[in-house]
C-alpha cells in the first residue's frame, strides 16, 4: 500500500518547496510592462537584491537558470583566450569551467576532489607562480550542490591578496543565495552569480551577476560580452526595458518581490542563516546516529565547517540510496535528490548516494518528516542503521528553536 497520495514533499536542491505566497503573488493578469505598478516594484527590488547578497555594488538580472548566470558572469568577465582559474570541489566548479572553456576562455583547473574544500594556501602558491598575471579572474563555489561542499570565500579573497595577483574573484552562490551566511562586500568577491530557484524561494527562470565597481571598470567590454549579454545596461537602464534587453519576466518578478521580503524584511537575513544553520545540523544528527549501526551510511563532507546548510550529500553503500529514495518517492510522497556526480568504478550509477535538500521555504515540521519518512523506509527495505536518529535530530531543533 502506498502512503504517499496528499500532498508531496520536494526534498530535492532545486527548484525548492515554493512558499504558498510566491505563488499567490505570481497567480495573476499580465501586466503593463511599460510604466505603472511594475516599473515602480522593480525600482525596489534592486535594492533588496544588493542586501541579500551584501553588497552595495552593482546587480544585473537575466532571464535563464543557474547556467545562464555563468554565462553572463563569464562574458562580461573576459574575453576570448584570457585565462581563468577554476577552483574546483566537485560537479558544479567542474561543470562552471566546461561552460568556460566552451565560450573560448582559456581555463585552468584545480581539482580538490569531492571531500575537500578550496585550499588557500594552493591558491596563493598558483598565484604567486603567474608571474606574467595571465589569470584574469579565480571562479569557485561557495556550496558545491552536488558534494555540498562550502568553501571558506573569506580565506580564498585573503590568499589572493597575500599573492599580491590582481586577478578578480568571482564566486557561484546558486546552492547557497539566501541560506549561507554571504557578505560579497566584507568578503572582497568581486563577481557573485545566483538564480531565483534555491534559497530565493522563487521559481526557475531568473539568474543574476552582481559585480563590483573593480570588475565594472576591467570588464563588460570585451569580445563576449553581446548586446543581450553585456551586464552595463542591465545594472543602470536608462529605460525600464533594459533590465531584461526586453520583455520584463512579469510573473517571476512579482514572485521574487514577495520572496525577497519574506527574507529581508519580515524574517531578516540573519535569521534566515541561522534556521538553515539549524535544520542542516538536525539532518547531520540523523545521519550520524544512522552511520552508528552501518558504517556504509555517512556524510560526504566530514568535517561540519566544511558543509553547505542548504543540502547535505550522504553515501549508502551498494544501492541502497537509489532504493531508499525510490521508497520514500513511491511510498511515502517525499522525493530526495540524487547523488549527482557521485558515481564512482565500484558504482557508476551513484545509487550508493542521495542529497536531501534543506533550502529556502523549510521549517523544522518539513525536515522531521522527511528524516521520519527515510527512517521508514530504511526500516521497510531493511537497510541496517543505527537507533535513535529521530530522537537525535528533535533534540537539535529542541535546542535550537
Amino acid at each position: 500500500m502506498s502512503l504517499a497520495h496528499g500532498h508531496p514533499y520536494l526534498a530535492i536542491p532545486g527548484p525548492s518547496t515554493m512558499p504558498d505566497r510566491v505563488l499567490r503573488a505570481m497567480h495573476r493578469g499580465s501586466p503593463n510592462i511599460y510604466e505603472g505598478p511594475l516599473v515602480e516594484m522593480v525600482a525596489g527590488i534592486w535594492p533588496d537584491l544588493r542586501a541579500v547578497a551584501g553588497t552595495t555594488q552593482h546587480v544585473a538580472a537575466y532571464i535563464g537558470n543557474g547556467h545562464a548566470g555563468w554565462e553572463a558572469a563569464n562574458s562580461n568577465l573576459f574575453s576570448r583566450g584570457e585565462t581563468a582559474l577554476v577552483l574546483a570541489c566537485g560537479q558544479f566548479g567542474q561543470s562552471w569551467a566546461a561552460h568556460a572553456r566552451a565560450m573560448g576562455i582559456e581555463v585552468q583547473v584545480e581539482d580538490f576532489g569531492r571531500q575537500s574544500p578550496a585550499d588557500p594556501a594552493r591558491l596563493e602558491q598558483i598565484l604567486r607562480a603567474d608571474r606574467e598575471h595571465r589569470i584574469k579572474a579565480v571562479l569557485t563555489t561557495h556550496v558545491d550542490t552536488a558534494t555540498t561542499l562550502r568553501n571558506d570565500i573569506p580565506a580564498l579573497r585573503a590568499a589572493i591578496d597575500a599573492a599580491g595577483h590582481p586577478a578578480l574573484f568571482a564566486v557561484d552562490c546558486i546552492a547557497s543565495m539566501g541560506c549561507d551566511e554571504y557578505r560579497m562586500d566584507d568578503w572582497g568577491v568581486d563577481v557573485t552569480v545566483a538564480a531565483s530557484q534555491k534559497g530565493l524561494m522563487t521559481p526557475p527562470g531568473l539568474a543574476f551577476v552582481w559585480f563590483s565597481e573593480a570588475a565594472k571598470q576591467r570588464c563588460g567590454q570585451g569580445d563576449m560580452a553581446s548586446p543581450y549579454w553585456r551586464w552595463g545596461p542591465r545594472a543602470e537602464p536608462a529605460e525600464f526595458w533594459q533590465y531584461w534587453d526586453g520583455t520584463a519576466p512579469t510573473h517571476h518578478l512579482f514572485g521574487l518581490r514577495e520572496a525577497l521580503t519574506m527574507l529581508l524584511h519580515e524574517e531578516g537575513l540573519a535569521q534566515v542563516w541561522a534556521r538553515h544553520d539549524a535544520l542542516a545540523r538536525t539532518v547531520w544528527a540523523a545521519f550520524e546516529a544512522w552511520g552508528a549501526g552501518n558504517p556504509a551510511i555517512a556524510l560526504n563532507v566530514g568535517q561540519p565547517d566544511w558543509r553547505g546548510r542548504s543540502v547535505t550529500a550522504a553515501r549508502f553503500g551498494g544501492d541502497a540510496a537509489t532504493r531508499l529514495r525510490r521508497w520514500c518517492e513511491t511510498r511515502a510522497g517525499v522525493t530526495l535528490g540524487i547523488g549527482l556526480g557521485a558515481g564512482t568504478p565500484e558504482d557508476p550509477n551513484a545509487d550508493g548516494a542521495l542529497r536531501v535538500a534543506h533550502m529556502g521555504h523549510v521549517n523544522a515540521h518539513m525536515t522531521l518528516g522527511v528524516l521520519a519518512v527515510m527512517e521508514a523506509g530504511l526500516k521497510a527495505l531493511g537497510i541496517p542503521h543505527g537507533k535513535g536518529a529521530l530522537e537525535a535530530a528533535a533534540q537539535v531543533v529542541a535546542d535550537r528553536a
